[in-house]
């Protein structure tokens, strides 16, 4: 075996030890790249630091929440958590961090919807009890995107889209154990979960809201989308494989 392929067989155990020992799995299965890894990340991945260049095509790659320095904290950090694998693309690829930030934008960012009045019980309460803290979610991300950046200077002199991505992994594992402090009313877990949350949000949601860019999110699960009917095949015996729609797909009737 040569010295290329060592350290490669290297990189892919790290990857498989984090995953086990991590709690990003969903009954038993690792939701990277459909049923593939969390941290696999391809190494033809665009330079860590870098927010990718919006084409004409595409308006919803606008930030209407972020600066462009927390957009690629954030980008950086979904591909971590949902990274590029050979069954398809990863968060970038897949603009993730904009559904974020769009989301961030709204009432969801603001918590518009939700009760926000004490007493808040941050590591006493149980899920049943639902938000904890009287910081809404941009508040949340402004903390966490700070405590990210913060915490790879303090470890590797770099800010967090600079580092390596074993640095990136290392960083994120301590933010899931709640290993590291924020300054705020918020625990680093709390901002990991939700994180993660709004990672695979961005990449299962209609496109429309900015994330699952050409329903690559939808085809690597095989899902259908907004189909109108399903009447020509609900009768056949064998899976039928059918090539999804968006909400967008109205136009076309």
């Amino acid at each position: 075996m040569s010295e290329k392929e060592k350290v490669q067989n290297e990189k892919k155990y790290s990857r498989r030890t984090f995953m086990k020992n991590s709690g990003l799995t969903v009954g038993g299965l690792v939701l990277g790249g459909a049923v593939g890894s969390l941290f696999g990340k391809s190494e033809s991945q665009p330079a860590v630091g870098h927010v990718q260049k919006p084409t004409a095509e595409n308006h919803n790659q606008a930030l209407m929440y972020f600066t462009p320095d927390q957009f690629s904290v954030v980008d950086a950090a979904c591909e971590a958590i949902f990274p590029k694998t050979e069954t398809g693309p990863g968060a970038k690829e897949l603009l993730v961090a904009y559904y974020v930030d769009h989301q961030l934008a709204g009432s969801f960012g603001l918590n518009t919807k939700e009760y926000m009045s004490g007493p808040f019980h941050l590591n006493e309460a149980v899920p049943e009890q639902g938000y904890q803290t009287h910081l809404n979610r941009q508040q949340v991300f402004d903390l966490g995107i700070q405590a990210l950046n913060d915490e790879a200077n303090k470890r590797f002199k770099a800010k967090f889209p600079d580092i390596k991505e074993e640095e990136q992994i290392e960083i994120l594992t301590d933010f899931e154990a709640d290993k590291v402090k924020i300054k705020g009313a918020v625990s680093s877990q709390f901002f990991f979960a939700l994180l993660r949350k709004v990672t695979l949000e961005g990449v299962y949601a209609d496109p429309m809201y900015g994330g699952n860019k050409d329903m690559a999110g939808w085809k690597m699960k095989n899902f259908p989308g907004h189909q109108g009917a399903y009447a020509t095949i609900i009768d056949k015996d064998k899976f039928e494989k059918i090539e999804p729609k968006s909400l967008h797909s109205q136009h076309n009737h």
